[in-house]
């Protein structure tokens, strides 16, 4: 009977070595990070996030980017989501032969007027299905690469242009930096990449969110958003026609749809203006967030980049101070000694 108390003192203490040595603890950089078979987990001190594996892909998975100073949390479908490699141009004369989500048709309040067309596919969030995200750690920071090659090509066009996805996370910030980047196996006049920047916004008439920001817009109530438009309609940006503006910010002001507070901003920004050719923001169910970013001549074998900032801020002029630290940079670089944006990307 004497043994009984030892015994049992003994698998306590067996179990608290275990249960300690399974914890995850924070690194340097600030960050735990957990892994299973379709996602990555991070959490930090200011943000956590998640990156799928399997399933939509691409970017920060849809209501992971937790702010941590306010609760506040994305609003979307997803955060820096991936599309198309497309160019200018129709293409209703072969659009029977395309294969797969190829195929774009205009006029409508999808897509608009603009004539445009794929040049590679699919659609890499929702069919590439899954990724193989690596995990970079560094002493201040955790990144995430991603790559993928598409599979499918217009007529003419061959297959396995390459894209590339880096993603970093520094400590403490409620922000992350990251680039998309195309390695191109065709040749085209005005070739461009279509992603979600910083992504959709999901509501319902206007009750999530109290107002946008466009930096070459300006601010724009809610109210603007309770009827679905084309994206060619109202709140377009195109850089042929509008110029290159001085910063290229895009936000949503969160709001608390059930008490009606304002939270934070959650902002993108293309950290050098003129690699924007288009922007939409306009209804269509969910305000629709497209970005696309090149449409200038590229040889095979050339590549071509955007970087960006994209996440939590308090005010409009906190993401310009913070844009224009960052300002002018197309590319990013990322190893386990360090981080640094770089001018001219993948080039």
């Amino acid at each position: 009977m004497k043994t009984l108390p030892l015994l049992a003192l003994v698998c306590l203490l067996l179990c608290c070595v275990s249960s300690f040595a399974g914890e995850k603890k924070p690194a340097s950089h600030g960050f735990t990070i957990s892994e299973t078979a379709d996602e990555i987990q991070l959490s930090g001190g200011a943000l956590d996030a998640a990156i799928r594996k399997k399933g939509y892909v691409s970017g920060i998975r849809a209501g992971s980017l937790l702010d941590k100073k306010t609760g506040a949390r994305d609003l979307g479908f997803g955060l820096d989501i991936v599309d198309w490699i497309m160019e200018p141009g129709s293409d209703e004369a072969y659009r029977d032969q395309l294969p797969a989500d190829l195929p774009y048709k205009t006029g409508n309040l999808f897509h608009g007027r603009g004539q445009k067309r794929s040049i590679e596919g699919p659609q890499i969030c929702t069919q590439a299905r899954e990724l193989t995200p690596r995990v970079i750690e560094g002493r201040d920071f955790v990144a995430i690469e991603q790559s993928w090659r598409y599979r499918v090509a217009a007529p003419g066009k061959q297959t396995g242009s390459e894209w590339r996805q880096k993603i970093v996370f520094p400590k403490g910030r409620r922000y992350f930096i990251s680039t998309d980047e195309i390695h191109a196996r065709n040749a085209s006049p005005a070739m461009f990449l279509r992603i979600d920047m910083p992504g959709h916004l999901k509501h319902k008439a206007g009750d999530s969110f109290s107002e946008i920001y466009l930096s070459y817009r300006g601010r724009i109530p809610s109210s603007e958003f309770l009827q679905d438009f084309a994206p060619d309609e109202k709140f377009n940006y195109r850089r042929d026609r509008d110029g290159v503006p001085k910063r290229m910010i895009r936000a949503y002001h969160i709001r608390d749809s059930k008490t009606g507070q304002d939270g934070p901003w959650l902002a993108g920004m293309t950290l050098n203006p003129a690699d924007t050719s288009e922007a939409w923001c306009h209804q269509r169910g969910y305000i629709c967030f497209i970005h696309e970013f090149g449409e200038r001549p590229i040889k095979a074998g050339e590549s071509f980049s955007a970087a960006f900032i994209v996440g939590y801020f308090d005010s409009i002029e906190e993401m310009e101070r913070v844009y224009d630290k960052h300002r002018g940079h197309s590319g990013l670089a990322v190893t386990e000694a360090g981080w640094k944006l770089l001018k001219s990307g993948g080039r």
